[in-house]
């Protein structure tokens, strides 16, 4: 089959198997899914696939198996789900980790991408350079001062914490 045969086999039949496989899951999108993923196969086998007796069967066929197999595979999961009891407490992020996202908040974009690539993501200089497309003498600079812009921002959340616990009072 050539390409432009599969195309209009593909514009007349996927409408009416969408229809039918709607009525199946009673879900239109995953109707839409399970179609066009059976299209997909049958793409890779389209040289032999007219010669089959009955095409459209074979796709309905397929989509209806992988619609019956996503429903099976979301079955397991919300069974596992059930079983496994939701934890009593979640406990937030220590006060360090908030302290530390609250200050890269406060970066320009350009030195936050590159601390966080290059201290939390561990990738190198030059690594850090190739995906943000930037020199590396530019993303050194941008290091350099993201680090200190941090410290200024972290030292002074420290310094309020320390005059909170040495009078007590809440400022």
């Amino acid at each position: 089959m050539s390409e432009d045969e599969f195309d209009a086999f593909y514009a007349s039949a996927f409408p009416r198997l969408t229809g039918q496989l709607y009525a199946l899951t009673g879900d239109h999108g995953e109707a839409q899914d399970v179609v066009q993923e059976a299209f997909v196969r049958a793409w890779d086998r389209r040289q032999s696939f007219l010669a089959d007796e009955a095409p459209e069967a074979w796709i309905r066929t397929v989509a209806m198996r992988l619609a019956v197999s996503r429903w099976r595979r979301a079955r397991r999961w919300l069974e596992l789900v059930r079983r496994t009891p939701a934890p009593e407490h979640t406990p937030g992020p220590d006060p360090e980790r908030t302290a530390l996202v609250a200050a890269l908040r406060q970066l320009p974009e350009a030195q936050r991408t590159a601390v966080v690539l290059h201290h939390l993501c561990d990738l190198s200089v030059e690594q850090v350079a190739s995906e943000t497309g930037a020199p590396v003498g530019t993303v050194k600079a941008r290091l350099a001062r993201g680090r200190a812009a941090l410290a200024r921002h972290l030292s002074v959340g420290d310094a309020d914490e320390q005059g909170e616990k040495e009078d007590g009072r809440v400022r």
